[in-house]
């Protein structure tokens, strides 16, 4: 990655993390109950199958009531594990014990089954319509989705972390769809 475009990222990373922070909690609970209306579009693009999401931090697109309305669709769950610079994918089910990960994350368990999602559900900190998007920078989700050819990415997120142009690289893997709580935007036209 250039110089550039490590600094474009990194001051786009910072506006956009304060722009999500200044979400209030009813702002971010009726986001998050909002999202479950697009399951109905994602029914429309693929079978039931697996559908990985996760657990929501520091100020994240909550996917969980999206799950929700996917399970009772009869989609399986998964859940992200950061697994040294990667990430697998575990079988989750409501209910189950969950684990205190790196980076404040709550994932499976080093047990769980892991799985290959047909669907992941990806957090992400500023997105465009063209479907690139702007994580923390560790690379997790552009190694998995380039793991994962035939899975559909779809970007959770805030009105607010739309972006005209989100700087990005060869290596930068770009999401089919956008989801947030006033539409969805396909991103593949």
């Amino acid at each position: 990655m250039t110089d550039d475009l490590a600094t474009r990222k990194a001051g786009l990373r910072q506006r956009m993390k304060s722009l999500r922070a200044a979400l209030g909690p009813d702002e971010r609970a009726a986001a998050a109950a909002s999202f479950a209306s697009h399951a109905r579009r994602l029914l429309a693009l693929r079978p039931p199958g697996i559908v990985s999401g996760y657990i929501p931090i520091r100020g994240e697109a909550d996917p969980r009531p999206l799950m929700a309305a996917l399970a009772a669709a009869g989609w399986r769950l998964a859940l992200p594990r950061v697994e040294g610079a990667e990430i697998s994918f575990r079988a989750h089910a409501d209910g189950a014990a969950l684990a205190c990960g790196g980076f404040g994350l709550t994932e499976p368990q080093a047990d769980a089954q892991r799985v290959a999602p047909d669907l992941l559900l990806v957090p992400l900190l500023a997105f465009d319509r063209r479907g690139n998007r702007l994580g923390y920078g560790r690379g997790y989700y552009d190694r998995a989705l380039a793991r994962l050819p035939g899975a559909l990415a779809v970007g959770l997120a805030y009105g607010v972390q739309e972006c005209a142009d989100v700087p990005c690289g060869a290596h930068d893997t770009p999401l089919a769809a956008v989801a947030t709580e006033r539409e969805w935007i396909d991103c593949r036209r």
